[in-house]
């Protein structure tokens, strides 16, 4: 059983200490998830406790139809994206001002050591959204091609062609800052 699971089962029967564990599981990789779809850091760790207050508060039953990471990050996904409509609404906020990037290399140098991830990863600011999240999502975090589906509404066709494009695309970039990336 997924151990996520597991600690979600148990804080919705109260132990608070398992949200606690699932926090530190999946914090970090929702970050930088989140973090693809607002290219911000400080809003995506906003966005990110906005989805932990919501288990909390709201504790939705988790029915089994994908794994719960999956539906975590599906949660996360919504959230992000209702935000970046909630801010094109009342246009008060110019996102890349808001936030220095000095915050989003600190955490990223903490999770992703190699320097390699560090460049791509900053190449895929400069690409499509859909692009950097379907990376984002089936390079960074592991998720398989119908997980990515799942969680981003797509087929599994859809992305599919969206990893193909994805990858052109951030090939494209790397190569602009003369980087070759074998794995592309």
């Amino acid at each position: 059983m997924d151990n996520g699971v597991e600690n979600y089962r148990r804080f919705r029967e109260g132990d608070r200490n398992a949200l606690v564990e699932i926090i530190r599981d999946y914090r970090d990789g929702m970050i930088l998830f989140a973090n693809s779809i607002v290219k911000d850091m400080g809003l995506a760790e906003e966005i990110v406790q906005e989805v932990f207050i919501k288990l909390v508060v709201k504790k939705p039953k988790y029915s089994g139809k994908s794994s719960f990471k999956t539906w975590l990050y599906s949660i996360c996904r919504y959230t992000a994206i209702d935000f970046l409509k909630s801010i094109k609404k009342r246009k008060e906020l110019d996102m890349d001002a808001v936030y220095s990037l000095s915050d989003e290399t600190d955490l990223e140098r903490e999770y992703i050591k190699e320097e390699q991830r560090i460049t791509i990863h900053n190449a895929m600011k400069n690409i499509n959204n859909d692009y950097c999240q379907v990376l984002y999502l089936t390079f960074f975090e592991g998720f398989d091609n119908s997980g990515a589906a799942t969680i981003m509404k797509k087929t599994n066709r859809q992305i599919e062609n969206l990893i193909y494009r994805a990858k052109k695309a951030l090939r494209s970039e790397l190569e602009k800052e003369g980087f070759v990336y074998e794995k592309l």
